[in-house]
């Protein structure tokens, strides 16, 4: 048995759908549990797919509304006070704003319904736009400012007059603070149906677009106390390089930033494996399926934000003609595409003497 592929609406190719039923108790073929609080302890995102896509946008949405505000008034600040640290941290909103446009779009091509060109459908697009933002996010915020703090280091102007940039940083910083809350808040729901903490569910959650707005806004709201406090050194002291120093420590932060949220969308765009406790829940679904003996290999990966690609290799139960095994085996993978966290799900004959996948080899 070969592996068959994938057509344009993975969960609507059964052969025989009135042959599969909806409910079945555990250990006869039910996948009904993947909906339960068991799957969200094992997978490391939360299964309220649609519901998280559209926090996620509404996050976004937030953000590049306050990044849009802060860097126009930011960008006037910092032509009256010539601030490098106001400098670098007009052009870390200008970036956040930009990056926030394409995370934007991100959010609407990863939905996209699979077709005959992208039989796993388009879920990648959102990595691929998402390092595109990260990439901006170094280029635009990184170097600016640290140019900037370099170019200005040995600076003679005397102006530490800052009232005004003081002014627009703490209207910022609440701004900011509002749109780091708001995803903060929606990590936080998601990481308390999989008893984690806000901040590790951001760091291993698939979705690229909640991660990079909330290191984006994190980011932003240490880099205004950095250049506040920059500031304020300047004008207590007189000295021109605390400004400068400002600008440097702010575009550091922000390519700290970038190569961590690169990092991750690079993980997943080259195909990212689930969680062990993720694998181990499908193998014991396999394994406690009545028409499967054995399972020989299994491959689950991320393919989008929420959807899980699936290959396994078994061993049907009992001697079968070949159109039985077809239709077993299309009745089993239709239990996995019918959970919305897959995006596919085939299965294919195991070879003669394979060795035998084991839970507590996991």
């Amino acid at each position: 048995m070969s592996l068959k592929p994938s057509v344009g609406n993975p969960q609507h190719h059964s052969s025989a759908p009135s042959k599969v039923p909806s409910h079945r108790a555990r250990g006869a073929g039910n996948l009904t549990a993947l909906n339960d609080s068991e799957l969200k302890h094992t997978l490391n995102q939360s299964p309220e797919t649609n519901d998280e896509h559209s926090g996620s946008l509404i996050t976004v949405l937030i953000a590049v509304g306050a990044n849009l505000i802060i860097a126009i008034a930011k960008t006037v600040a910092a032509f009256m006070t010539g601030s490098a640290s106001m400098i670098a941290e007009a052009a870390h909103s200008w970036a956040d704003a930009g990056n926030g446009t394409l995370l934007i779009v991100a959010e609407k091509k990863s939905v996209k319904p699979a077709d005959k060109s992208h039989p796993l459908g388009y879920g990648k697009e959102s990595y691929v736009w998402s390092m595109i933002a990260a990439f901006g996010v170094f280029t635009a915020g990184s170097i600016v400012s640290i140019y900037t703090g370099i170019k200005e280091w040995n600076a003679t102007e005397s102006e530490t007059n800052y009232t005004i940039a003081f002014i627009v940083l703490a209207v910022a910083f609440v701004l900011e603070g509002f749109s780091l809350v708001q995803a903060y808040r929606q990590s936080k729901k998601h990481g308390e149906a999989l008893d984690i903490s806000a901040l590790g569910y951001v760091v291993d959650t698939s979705n690229p677009t909640l991660r990079g707005v909330f290191f984006e806004d994190l980011a932003a709201v240490i880099g205004l106390v950095i250049a506040a406090a920059a500031m304020g050194m300047h004008a207590y002291t007189g000295e021109a390089y605390w400004d400068a120093l400002g600008s440097i420590i702010v575009g550091l932060l922000l390519g700290v930033v970038a190569i961590f949220l690169i990092s991750r969308n690079r993980d997943f765009l080259v195909g990212h494996r689930v969680t062990d406790r993720m694998h181990e829940y499908v193998l014991s679904e396999l394994l406690n399926h009545p028409d499967i003996d054995s399972v020989s290999y299994l491959h689950l990966e991320w393919v989008g934000p929420k959807k899980i690609f699936m290959v396994a290799a078994v061993d049907i139960a009992g001697n079968q003609k070949e159109e039985h095994i077809a239709q077993k085996f299309e009745e089993i993978e239709n239990l996995f595409r019918d959970n919305p966290v897959f995006q596919e799900a085939i299965l294919t004959l195991s070879a003669p003497n394979a060795d035998i996948l084991k839970l507590e080899d996991i």
